[in-house]
């Protein structure tokens, strides 16, 4: 029985290669892939999953619709003219959601590594944010710049 099992594993181990092979070839060849990979922390397979499960992007209106379509926003609670920002709402598409937000965490785990610098955007929330709140931010800032990447046919520019 046991070893019935593993020429599964083995069965599918090859497969997720032969998958994971073609996925980086997509992304070198492809340039709406290879667009998406010059943002920091968007890597081949967020890449596909935003090509292959995110609408057309030009739909949106602003960065912020498609953030809020991936659930990285605030609720929010808002009357009188007084705007009242909650929790993050989680509603939206969770793969996508959940790749960026894996992304922001590399990204985050290579800044903690190298020391923060507390004089960019990203250093100043660490100091004051725990890690996974500042993520969570990250991954929206990561989708708006994605959304004004694809909008203006522009690649990744740093600040």
């Amino acid at each position: 029985m046991a070893r019935f099992y593993l020429e599964q594993i083995a069965a599918l181990t090859i497969r997720i290669d032969e998958l994971v092979q073609q996925l980086q070839l997509a992304s070198r060849t492809d340039s709406f892939l290879r667009r998406l990979c010059t943002v920091p922390g968007v890597g081949p397979v967020t890449a596909g999953a935003i090509a292959a499960f995110a609408p057309d992007l030009r739909t949106f209106s602003n960065g912020r619709n498609f953030a809020a379509w991936l659930g990285l926003v605030p609720k929010q609670h808002s009357s009188g003219g007084k705007t009242r920002l909650g929790g993050m709402s989680r509603m939206g598409q969770e793969d996508i959601r959940k790749l960026l937000i894996v992304g922001a965490m590399s990204c985050i785990r290579w800044i903690c590594r190298r020391g923060t610098n507390p004089d960019n955007w990203l250093g100043r929330l660490l100091a004051r944010k725990p890690r996974m709140v500042a993520a969570v931010a990250l991954a929206n800032k990561m989708a708006r710049a994605i959304w004004a990447m694809v909008v203006k046919q522009q690649d990744y520019r740093t600040a």
